[in-house]
């Protein structure tokens, strides 16, 4: 109980005795904060998988082994397997297959790996995006949201003393106290969100980084092998 008004200004009183369009905004927050946090989970064990995977990986291809046989390992069921392997089975089942055709000059040999990996690419890249458009939301329209509800609550405030002959602090205090809960809820909502999306897009853009470059570095060994 608040000493100089004489009202209860607790928290959840505030929320309990909240408008309707108010309690609407505080809904739709939360709702929009637990999607974003259960996300941000989400990738963060999901980035951590991939990084670790791709490290596997590259230690393996880069300890000079047969490229047949580490195809064969990939292509197992039983193997786990990231991102940047199955852009490496992409591009090597593609040369298998063209490189059986009678007639195909080196160029088109590589070309048709180098398309086979990129479309690869570009899964395995949606993939690892995934989710974070919503973060991106969440994060950029949230203070929108709830500076909505503050001012909403403030009207409806506001509204309430058009009928009282003498407008007091005590009268007002509850409606702009509910509706700046709306502006922190929104803040809640959001500031998680854009660390999370700037984190977790650092990430993708670094893994990307070492995927281009192993299809560059790849290729590379696919034409040395052609031209023997």
């Amino acid at each position: 109980m608040n000493p100089v008004l004489g009202q209860d200004l607790s928290l959840f009183h505030l929320i309990l005795n909240a408008s309707l369009p108010v309690k609407l905004v505080m809904l739709i927050l939360l709702g929009a904060s637990l999607m974003s946090w259960w996300f941000i989970f989400i990738k963060l064990f999901a980035l951590k998988r991939a990084q670790r995977l791709t490290n596997d990986f590259e230690r393996e291809f880069w300890a000079g082994g047969d490229l047949n046989t580490l195809y064969q390992r990939m292509t197992d069921q039983r193997v786990e397997v990231g991102e940047m392997a199955r852009i490496f089975e992409a591009g090597f089942r593609e040369y298998g297959k063209l490189r059986r055709q009678t007639g195909l000059s080196m160029e088109a040999l590589i070309d048709g790996t180098r398309r086979a990996m990129r479309a690869s690419y570009q899964r395995e890249l949606d993939g690892l995006e995934s989710h974070l458009s919503f973060l991106a939301t969440v994060g950029s329209v949230s203070p929108y949201v709830g500076l909505l509800g503050t001012v909403w609550g403030i009207m409806l405030a506001f509204q309430g003393l058009a009928t009282v002959a003498q407008a007091t602090l005590a009268q007002v205090a509850p409606g702009i106290a509910e509706a700046l809960i709306a502006t922190a809820m929104g803040l809640f909502a959001a500031i998680p969100a854009v660390v999370g999306y700037n984190r977790y897009t650092h990430d993708v853009d670094r893994l990307a980084n070492r995927m281009e470059s192993f299809m560059e570095e790849f290729s590379n060994i696919l034409q040395r092998q052609a031209a023997r």
